[in-house]
């Protein structure tokens, strides 16, 4: 008999929500010692809503301190919360299930700030929700609150998906390399599952996605991005620009590491347009549109050059001009969408939150420690994610 799960995301790009029903179901144990779990999931349902405008203003200005900014936050997750079951209601609707038979919602909510061991050594992560009212919303339990524990635990809180990846893209004779790119770009490093113990997983942030591109467009052309990255192939790389950009040390320091619109947003661009006065807008967003290309492929290159491909998920899969320069930049490697991997790229991020929602519910853990550095050991640091809401 399948669980039914629902999976609910809005990532750093800010564009909106994205939410799945999914199916799982236990397989017959078996396969590599160490895989993860021996489940099987299928996409019933995937749904799509727009974040309106005003409240997408609203999470922006919430990356950097403000005027009463709690109570503004507070008020912000209410109206996400009241999308996100409308999202849910759609789910049931279009997919004729009844909320009875969903077992829990898992809605990761939108995340403002992220500085893990800073200032005090534990540091923080906020993600803005209000699973309580989702669940009076829903009548069905919420699983939220997943990236706190693993920095209670000493680590990054993030990526979360590595887990989820090797459940769904690992192969068994294959090294495969998963990239998502939201607003920020994460990449996981899968070695072919046979050699899984000699060589684990890896998984971190790369740098910016489409946070920055996003919104030098807006800036420059009112369009929130840039459609196929169009705009950014009629223009050139300027050389200067990518490589200040480059020397940033976010992109020298080793992992676990993670990042967010904390360090990547307007205000760092601006300083470093500030040493090349006069560029045109085409060329800075081509020059970007490289950055985020570069700092993928280069993560690929130093941590897993062997990998026999690169499933792409996330938003940026179908910027065309960026897909382009990453098949350029890793050429021994098959670049694809992950579609061609089995899973829609605006499907992978809700159905990993679908999945580490059952994984709470089930009192499995559903973080990698080797990926985000909680404890610093994969037994020591393996912890259950999330807090649950009852309905």
């Amino acid at each position: 008999m399948s669980d039914l799960f629902i999976g609910l995301m809005s990532g750093t790009s800010l564009d909106g929500v994205d939410g799945v029903l999914a199916a799982f179901s236990d397989s017959p144990a078996g396969g590599p010692a160490a895989a993860p779990s021996h489940s099987v999931m299928q996409v019933l349902q995937h749904v799509a809503r727009p974040f309106p405008a005003a409240l997408r203003e609203t999470f922006m200005a919430l990356n950097t301190s403000g005027a009463d900014e709690i109570h503004r936050a507070a008020l912000a997750a209410n109206t996400l919360t009241e999308l996100y079951a409308q999202v849910v209601d759609d789910l049931l609707q279009q997919s004729g299930t009844h909320r009875s038979q969903v077992r829990a919602v898992g809605a990761h909510g939108q995340t403002v700030r992220h500085r893990p061991q800073e200032f005090d050594g534990t540091g923080y992560t906020v993600q803005i929700n209000n699973p309580a009212r989702l669940a009076e919303l829903t009548g069905i339990d919420v699983v939220a609150d997943f990236r706190s524990r693993d920095v209670a635990a000493g680590g990054q809180g993030a990526p979360l998906v590595p887990a989820f990846h090797r459940a769904v893209f690992g192969r068994p004779d294959q090294a495969v390399a998963v990239l998502n790119i939201g607003g920020i770009s994460n990449v996981t490093l899968l070695p072919a599952q046979q050699l899984a113990e000699a060589q684990p997983v890896l998984g971190f942030d790369c740098g910016p996605g489409n946070a920055l591109m996003d919104a030098w467009c807006q800036r420059h052309t009112g369009h929130t991005f840039d459609d196929g990255g169009r705009w950014a192939a009629s223009g050139q790389v300027h050389a200067g620009l990518l490589a200040a950009c480059l020397s940033d040390p976010f992109f020298a320091k080793q992992p676990p590491k993670s990042t967010g619109r904390d360090l990547f947003n307007p205000a760092w661009l601006d300083r470093h347009l500030a040493s090349f006065a006069g560029l045109a807008a085409a060329d800075v967003q081509c020059t970007l549109t490289e950055l985020s290309a570069q700092a993928s492929i280069r993560a690929v290159l130093n941590h897993q050059p062997a990998s026999s491909s690169l499933v792409v998920c996330g938003g940026g899969a179908f910027n065309a001009h960026l897909m382009a320069r990453l098949k350029d930049g890793l050429p021994s490697l098959r670049v694809v969408a992950s579609d061609e991997a089995g899973l829609p790229p605006l499907q992978v991020e809700a159905a990993a939150f679908a999945w580490l929602a059952r994984k709470c519910v089930r009192r499995e853990s559903g973080n990698l420690p080797q990926a985000t550095g909680a404890k610093k050991g994969a037994a020591e640091g393996a912890r259950i994610l999330g807090g649950i809401y009852a309905a």
